[in-house]
């Protein structure tokens, strides 16, 4: 029954994250509930995975805390925008330390990508206006290519 119910969390994990990537590059915005959805299943998946309150879910609480406040110092400094850091966090809920940071490299290119991608386009436009980065985007990218890691189902 455990594996089903983590398989179903898997699913609209990996459908939230396409649906806020989705929504950040059309409105570049993501919806709150998304977010808080997302936050809200992870103990789902540490109970359905077997996770013991001490200290493995208060690890993974604390980690992903840190991770909502180093971006959330980003964003006080015009470096994100409040959905892409409150996304950060609440994936951050999921992952084991090290696919974590892994999760937060392939972030780091894949939005190293997407905005070389659009300086590119804007200099093609000859537009002078900075381009907003859709960033959600990436993080929704490195969230599906973390899924996909088997360091992440070690749980099991």
């Amino acid at each position: 029954m455990g594996n089903l119910i983590a398989f179903f969390l898997v699913g609209a994990l990996a459908l939230l994250l396409v649906s806020a990537g989705i929504q950040d590059a059309r409105t570049r915005e993501i919806a709150n509930w998304k977010n808080g959805l997302i936050a809200l299943m992870a103990p789902l998946w540490w109970v359905a995975n077997g996770l013991h309150f001490w200290p493995d879910m208060a690890l993974q609480f604390g980690v992903a805390l840190l991770v909502f406040a180093f971006f959330a110092g980003a964003f006080a400094i015009g470096q994100m925008g409040g959905g892409d850091v409150k996304l950060i966090g609440a994936l951050a809920l999921w992952f084991p330390v090290v696919p974590l940071v892994w999760l937060l490299v392939v972030m780091s290119i894949a939005g190293g990508l997407l905005t070389l991608v659009m300086v590119i386009e804007k200099h093609l436009r000859k537009n002078p206006e900075t381009p907003e980065i859709p960033y959600g985007v990436a993080i929704a990218i490195a969230g599906l290519i973390a899924l996909r890691e088997p360091l992440f189902n070690h749980f099991g």
